[in-house]
């Protein structure tokens, strides 16, 4: 049997990172599911309430995400926070309310508490297409959705849908979100771009 050879560590060797851009390109009408973050088989970005907002907004710009899901010390989910919510006006408004300087604010402080956060059901979302999320996103003033499932011990978060990842599989930008009024306006939109 051939023995494999080892070879000395060079200096300075990074660590190949999966490649985002490689995403598989789809139509309207691919299943929803090709444009679906599954969480079997990408690990979740998560924080936790009592992290900094600096320090989480680092941990989203190293991770390429604009979304984490915060969890408790169990692992359970406890709320989201959004690049909006970092770098819009809720922390200005929470450190004016609550008297905090900037550098006091945390995860905590700004993000959405799961009992604001609606989700899909990944039921719902196996019969649904591409065209049927962007829609639902778009009706719900959303950049992102999370999609429930039940698990061995409750529900559990299966996947994250996210225009612009939906937007790099299209091959094309969608207009801000904002409410279309029906699917028609949208498939005229998608063929205009």
């Amino acid at each position: 049997m051939k023995r494999l050879e080892f070879c000395p560590l060079p200096p300075a060797v990074g660590i190949v990172r999966p490649d985002f851009e490689q995403l598989e390109p789809v139509d309207m009408r691919s299943p929803a599911l090709k444009v679906m973050t599954d969480l079997k088989r990408s690990k979740a970005v998560t924080t936790q309430p009592h992290v900094s907002l600096d320090h989480v907004h680092q941990h989203m710009i190293h991770n390429g995400v604009r979304m984490v899901l915060v969890t408790d010390a169990q692992g359970r989910v406890v709320g989201l926070l959004t690049a909006t919510d970092l770098l819009g006006p809720r922390p200005l408004q929470v450190a004016v309310e609550q008297g905090l300087a900037h550098d006091k604010l945390r995860v905590e402080h700004v993000m959405t508490p799961a009992r604001n956060v609606q989700v899909l059901t990944y039921r719902d979302v196996t019969h649904a297409d591409v065209q049927e999320i962007v829609y639902t996103l778009r009706d719900a003033a959303r950049q992102h959705a999370l999609v429930m499932e039940p698990g061995e011990h409750g529900q559990q978060i299966r996947g994250i849908f996210s225009i612009s990842q939906i937007e790099r599989q299209l091959g094309v930008h969608l207009e801000p979100t904002h409410a279309t009024h029906n699917l028609a306006e949208l498939e005229h939109e998608m063929s205009a771009g």
